[in-house]
């Protein structure tokens, strides 16, 4: 019979260490989503020009960031950019890596959403003398954005897990600060059942 006790007390007393690892998380979370969402919405336009060097580049980039583990975009954006001597701190590194990877997928998601919205809507839009930016800014995006709110949800808690990736480029996010907590006091069960329940995606059905 497994004879456990669980000292919780542990926990309480890294709380702080705790909760900026929680905080840093989520600040990386949310920064390479808005970042990742700025990049996208572009290179989902060029994808969809069949041809040109736009849509070279957009594919390249979608190409390499969906078929490429985020493990192996964090080590080339810390340890590939140091080797050719370029310099950058942990954090940054794994920011750019993330939103280099959300970019790709949130790129082939509102690629699909704008593939759903009949092109009547942008020639209704243009004959009402909107020029295509403030077609695609005030009737073409609105409605893609419904389209993609689950994807989009998807895609968040996939980047809130891959935040897990930057304890070993030494970033004390939520896993970072848990393995350094749990490495002082050798009690595993308690702060690794911690992490679990923070970090567990809840479904967004």
């Amino acid at each position: 019979m497994l004879d456990y006790t669980f000292y919780w007390s542990l926990v309480w007393d890294k709380w702080p260490v705790l909760l900026a690892g929680a905080l840093q998380t989520l600040e990386v979370t949310a920064l390479s989503m808005l970042l990742g969402t700025l990049i996208a919405l572009p290179l989902a336009l060029m994808r969809r020009m069949q041809a040109g060097t736009a849509y070279y580049f957009a594919t390249a980039w979608v190409e390499v960031s969906r078929n490429t583990p985020a493990l192996f975009q964090i080590y080339m954006a810390y340890f590939g950019l140091g080797a050719i001597g370029i310099d950058i701190p942990s954090l940054v590194a794994l920011l750019a890596a993330l939103t280099f990877n959300n970019a790709g997928y949130l790129a082939e998601i509102f690629r699909g959403g704008l593939a759903s919205v009949p092109p009547t809507q942008m020639s209704a839009a243009r004959s009402l003398g909107m020029s295509a930016p403030k077609a695609y800014a005030h009737v073409i995006f609105p409605q893609v954005f419904v389209l993609v709110l689950l994807p989009y949800i998807n895609q968040l808690n996939w980047a809130l897990l891959n935040t897990s990736l930057g304890s070993i480029i030494g970033v004390h996010e939520l896993t970072g600060a848990t393995q350094a907590a749990q490495s002082e006091s050798f009690r595993t069960f308690e702060f690794s059942s911690w992490q679990r329940a923070c970090t567990t995606p809840r479904p967004s059905w």
